[in-house]
């Protein structure tokens, strides 16, 4: 399990708590200013720590991992119990994927951003990194693994794990947490998302993207 992680004291352990009785975890640290660190660490979690940037992290994690499989898990998302079982009973042909996309909030209005999700994964074979994207280690090496992007890393991977063979969506959920949405609001930030993508297929490079996904520095 590969976590990248940056100043996420408040998120990292329950993520880290999530997986930790069924796989290793390991926490890629891009830097953090807070107790992220300690506080995976606390939790169960190695830390490794590398150049910010979560595709440069996601990487790094992923050639210190062991297992069949790599998992690779948002700081602020976690998986429900079953994800684990779930994974082991796929079958050869499928050589990654991910899990059921959740928001980790009641409100009626995410259930429209879940459904959406859904209908994405399914129709357009395009999991987001947010719902735990999984591969089978040998595939993660044939296709190059993830790009060294600071945005739009999950989409560029999802492209090429589609070259390799089947993709899986497993009934395990990911609950992510409502933040991003919380602070712009749920229409806001689904067409902000859908604006930035569009960027993106256009041929806008990942650094550039990251910057206005990020805003202006303080």
């Amino acid at each position: 399990m590969i976590i990248p992680a940056l100043d996420e004291e408040g998120l990292v352990a329950r993520a880290v708590g999530s997986v930790r009785d069924e796989a290793e975890v390991i926490v890629v640290d891009g830097g953090s200013r807070d107790a992220t660190r300690r506080m995976a660490e606390a939790a169960g979690a190695l830390v490794v720590a590398t150049a910010r940037g979560r595709g440069r992290q996601l990487d790094a994690g992923a050639r210190r991992a062991g297992g069949d499989w790599l998992v690779f898990l948002h700081a602020d998302t976690w998986l429900e119990a079953g994800w684990a079982a779930a994974l082991r009973g796929l079958g050869r042909e499928v050589v990654g994927g991910a899990f059921r996309f959740a928001v980790d909030s009641p409100r009626p209005g995410y259930r429209l951003v879940e459904a959406g999700a859904a209908l994405r994964s399914r129709l357009l074979d395009l999991p987001y990194g947010d719902q735990g994207l999984f591969v089978r280690r040998e595939v993660y090496g044939m296709i190059g693994g993830f790009p060294p992007f600071p945005l739009m890393e999950d989409i560029a991977f999802v492209r090429r794990l589609r070259q390799a063979g089947r993709l899986a969506l497993l009934p395990a959920r990911a609950f992510t947490s409502p933040r991003r949405w919380e602070r712009r609001g749920i229409v806001a930030t689904t067409l902000r998302n859908w604006w930035l993508l569009g960027l993106y297929a256009f041929g806008q490079p990942p650094d550039r993207l990251a910057r206005i996904y990020d805003g202006p520095s303080t």
